[in-house]
């Protein structure tokens, strides 16, 4: 079973960069995909970007070039980096893994708590 625990949101303005962290209890962390996902208000949750251990990446075309996913094997942990925020990024972000390097929920066995980001000025 592995545990995730994502950090790093909050409220930032337009044009802004927050980097949501999410770290994971297993040690095995590296074998995993990690995928993060965004549910904003009233929408269903969607994809936003995804890693396999090797270090292949796919990102949700509205955040390509403006979002950045990475992960630290030796801390267990991955990230997103986000820069040029909009309102429409408004969300409460998901990190996610599974065995499977994927962009659908269902290829992901293991989901975080998620963490709040509000784009407002």
């Amino acid at each position: 079973q592995v545990q995730l625990v994502e950090s790093g949101g909050g409220l930032v303005q337009p044009g802004g960069s927050l980097r949501l962290s999410c770290a994971a209890s297993e040690r095995t962390f590296s074998y995993y995909a990690m995928g993060w996902f965004r549910q904003g208000p009233g929408k269903e949750r969607e994809f936003v970007a995804a890693m396999n251990r090797n270090g292949a990446m796919t990102y949700y075309r509205d955040v390509k070039g403006r979002f950045t996913i990475s992960r630290d094997n030796a801390k267990s942990t991955v990230y997103l980096q986000m820069n040029s925020l909009n309102p429409a990024d408004t969300a409460v972000y998901y990190c996610a893994a599974g065995g499977t390097y994927s962009t659908r929920e269902s290829d992901y066995n293991y989901w975080g708590q998620g963490t709040q980001v509000t784009v407002s000025s």
